[in-house]
């Protein structure tokens, strides 16, 4: 009879392991990315159906165009960040995988204020439905690293969350909530209060000089 060593490895338990949920979250942000062209593959039968010219389906359908870009980039930035954290995560609990939804809620939502903006253009709702969708994802992925950088058996007992990178994200959405309350009540403004995310990025370069030498 052969027996077992006391000191033999156990067998790991991957029960909590994220990698269901990395697919699971991948499919959906391709999904999400996927069906923002939907409304930009309408205008050519709809322009056939008017006997238009081919050039008209990019001269007349500007908002369209640039909505797309804009959500396709902030999906994708968003996306970039959420496959850094969880490249340092090596298990999950309840509230990562709630969280991890909630975000996913906001990703497939941006299809739709993303087609309003190319029916609608410039309308104030549109556009303060479109930045508080982008709120609303940006404050779910600073919640999921905050809940990591909380949690370190997350991360194998890790420092995977570099402060810069904190810092950065922290930033970028005060600058999107910052962005919602100048559309919202500085007339004309409208979708340019999205430029406010640019300002992280500098001041993290301007104060990077002062961090070091401090350090």
């Amino acid at each position: 009879m052969v027996t077992t060593p006391h000191n033999a490895e156990e067998p790991v338990n991957d029960k909590n392991s994220p990698d269901r949920l990395v697919f699971f979250t991948d499919a959906v942000v391709a999904i999400a990315l996927t069906l923002l062209v939907l409304p930009l593959t309408d205008i050519v039968p709809d322009l056939v159906a008017a006997h238009g010219r081919s050039i008209e389906a990019i001269t007349d359908h500007q908002w369209q165009i640039r909505s797309f870009l804009l959500s396709f980039i902030v999906v994708g930035r968003q996306w970039m960040s959420h496959h850094r954290l969880f490249a340092n995560v090596v298990k999950y609990n309840t509230g990562l995988l709630v969280l991890n939804l909630a975000w996913l809620l906001t990703v497939v939502i941006v299809p739709f204020p993303t087609q309003m903006v190319g029916a609608f253009g410039t309308d104030k709702f549109t556009c303060l439905f479109y930045i508080g969708t982008m709120v609303a994802n940006s404050l779910c992925l600073a919640a999921l690293v905050a809940l990591v950088r909380r949690n370190p058996e997350l991360t194998g007992y890790r420092s995977a969350i570099p402060e810069p990178w904190w810092t950065n994200l922290v930033g970028s959405t005060m600058s999107l909530v910052a962005a919602f309350v100048v559309a919202a009540f500085v007339p004309g403004v409208g979708y340019f209060a999205i430029l406010l995310l640019l300002a992280p990025p500098v001041v993290a370069k301007l104060t990077r000089p002062r961090r070091t030498a401090r350090s």
